[in-house]
């Protein structure tokens, strides 16, 4: 069956139209090797890469969010198994946490109203303790992993306090009840435009990116989470890496490498329209570029 070509068209701002001042914010070091995420790599390809988080602050009110906290500082409360299972990702160092970036530059992390978690590794889940104000919200599916997540399964890597639960908000499939350009489901978070949540599934159950403008003339940025490890597979150069080893052990980047693909696939869409930054979370040619600028907190990302 022939792909459907996604719809790379984005609404016009409106008259007035609000949006979202977007800034990076450190959230640690870690290596990762090509030959896990990019079809024909070899095992001795190892870039070192950021945790790239963000901070989101709304044009009009000032209401703010974070967007994923990155690599906590102990790394001994991971459950066992992350170290061992992700001994060559282990982190190379954490030279500022998601909260003391935001400290740094001069905003205190118990003032952030709303933390979005793209999804619960390790590397995304950070520190929740000195959000103490904030409102979590994540995938509906990431209630599941949370549930039976390591103390109760010792073998999981999914902790059970990821996120703290009495402030947490699950989106529920019904959330996501509009389209915006080429993602089929979104979530009007502030229902005037200014930022959608978007459902995109492939590298673990409830998976979200976030699309917002970053003006009021019609400029964007995507924050694609681990929805794609490298920028080549973006922009459609190279493959994700999937294979198996001797046991017959699966070895893929994603949950399910088809659903991923459909999501690069769409994202990449974005490239051919005007005016929209795509940023992944380990972006290292990006934050080679950008590292100690005015991109990072308490400066923002500039528009296209």
């Amino acid at each position: 069956m022939a792909q459907i070509t996604p719809d790379i068209t984005l609404p016009p701002p409106a008259p007035g139209q609000a949006f979202m001042n977007v800034s990076a914010l450190e959230g640690g070091i870690l290596p990762i090797c090509l030959d896990f995420i990019v079809a024909g790599a070899l095992p001795s390809e190892v870039i070192s890469c950021p945790s790239l988080c963000f901070f989101l602050r709304h044009s009009q009110t000032g209401a703010n969010l974070v967007f994923d906290l990155g690599i906590r500082r102990d790394l001994d409360a991971y459950p066992p198994i992350v170290p061992k299972q992700y001994e060559r990702f282990f982190p190379e160092s954490i030279d500022q946490t998601v909260s003391e970036s935001l400290d740094k530059g001069g905003f205190p992390p118990e003032l952030v109203e709303a933390v979005v978690i793209s999804h619960l590794h390790w590397d995304h889940i950070g520190d929740p303790a000195p959000f103490s104000r904030a409102t979590f919200v994540v995938g509906g599916a990431c209630r599941s992993l949370i549930d039976s997540g390591h103390p109760s399964d010792p073998n999981s890597e999914i902790m059970t306090n990821s996120i703290p639960l009495d402030r947490a908000r699950f989106l529920a499939s019904s959330d996501f009840n509009t389209s915006i350009g080429p993602f089929p489901r979104a979530l009007d978070y502030f229902g005037d435009g200014s930022m959608y949540i978007i459902d995109a599934p492939g590298h673990l159950a409830g998976h979200l990116n976030i699309l917002a403008r970053t003006s009021a003339d019609g400029a964007w940025i995507f924050l694609g989470g681990d929805s794609a490890h490298d920028f080549r597979l973006i922009t459609g150069v190279k493959e994700i890496a999937y294979s198996s080893d001797e046991t017959g052990h699966v070895i893929c980047a994603h949950a399910s490498k088809d659903d991923a693909a459909e999501t690069i696939r769409r994202i990449g869409a974005l490239l051919k329209g005007p005016r929209v930054h795509v940023l992944l979370a380990h972006d290292n040619l990006w934050y080679n570029e950008n590292k100690g600028g005015p991109a990072f907190f308490p400066g923002t990302i500039p528009t296209l």
